[in-house]
């Protein structure tokens, strides 16, 4: 579930760094090179990049603006093309036997077995279709703070590494520890060393 749903799991992130200067004309430089394209033409196994939170086919932001006030509102959207291991599995040992009686041999070489497996791996990739997936984010520029909508932990990486990418800052997971840290005035935070772990029965 998204930022425009009813009810979402989401985590926060810190960011780190400053904004660069002029942050709203270098946003958009950066937002548009790194924009989500197709695959659905080609033989490409992933692709990633930002839609609009309106539609997951907006990567131009003419159905929404990422713009909100003083939030950057965007969507990750991943495509990624995969074959199941056990069909894998089935028409590699399918070609293993055909060869097997071709050739007039009890068993092939790993090699062999090898390259029958990357060749069968690519033959029905280009078959697949991509499957997509597709996570929000608001990014507080004020506040420095982001909310992902996603607990998954391949989502969080993927979103990390792109986001890096794309406004050269990093960014923390905020435990409850930190946000504790970041929420509570500076004369408060010596009260958070004291804390210790409670059990509930």
């Amino acid at each position: 579930m998204g930022l425009l749903a009813r009810s979402a799991g989401f985590v926060r992130y810190a960011v780190e760094g400053p904004l660069p200067e002029n942050f709203w004309d270098f946003a958009a430089e950066r937002i548009a090179a790194h924009s989500f394209r197709d695959i659905d033409e080609t033989y490409d196994e992933r692709s990633a990049g930002w839609v609009s939170v309106a539609s997951m086919f907006d990567s131009n932001f003419s159905r929404a603006p990422y713009a909100v006030g003083d939030h950057l509102v965007l969507s990750l959207r991943i495509d990624e093309r995969k074959v199941a291991a056990k069909i894998l599995r089935k028409f590699c040992l399918k070609e293993e036997e055909r060869l097997k009686v071709l050739r007039q041999v009890p068993k092939l070489s790993r090699a062999q077995r090898m390259e029958i497996k990357e060749n069968i791996e690519l033959k029905l990739l280009k078959q697949a279709l991509p499957a997509p997936a597709v996570y929000d984010l608001c990014w507080n520029l004020a506040a420095g703070t982001i909310l992902f909508f996603s607990t998954n932990q391949k989502a969080q990486e993927s979103f990390e590494e792109l986001f890096r990418q794309t406004f050269d800052l990093g960014v923390m997971l905020q435990v409850p520890y930190l946000v504790a840290e970041h929420l509570l005035p500076a004369e408060r935070h010596s009260a958070l060393a004291d804390l210790s772990p409670a059990i509930f029965v």
